[in-house]
């Protein structure tokens, strides 16, 4: 079973048709793939599965998905903010 994770785009790069996304699931940064998402852009919440960004998210939508893997422990929970 593969387990789909909501991240934050914090950086885009490459070219159209082949650009890819630095994503920021709290305590870990990824690269996804936007083949199937070219539309999206910096700020933007996305669902990433096996390592191609599959949706985009509301925040609202985001922020219950980070809960929801938090709480399965897929992903450590984020840090309290200072």
């Amino acid at each position: 079973m593969c387990l789909a994770i909501p991240g934050k785009i914090i950086a885009i790069s490459g070219e159209p048709g082949a650009q890819t996304a630095e994503v920021d699931y709290g305590p870990l940064r990824r690269t996804a793939q936007l083949l199937y998402l070219p539309e999206v852009r910096v700020g933007d919440y996305v669902l990433v599965q096996a390592g191609f960004a599959m949706r985009r998210l509301s925040e609202e939508e985001a922020r219950e998905a980070i809960e929801l893997v938090e709480e399965a422990g897929a992903i450590p929970p984020a840090a309290p903010a200072p």
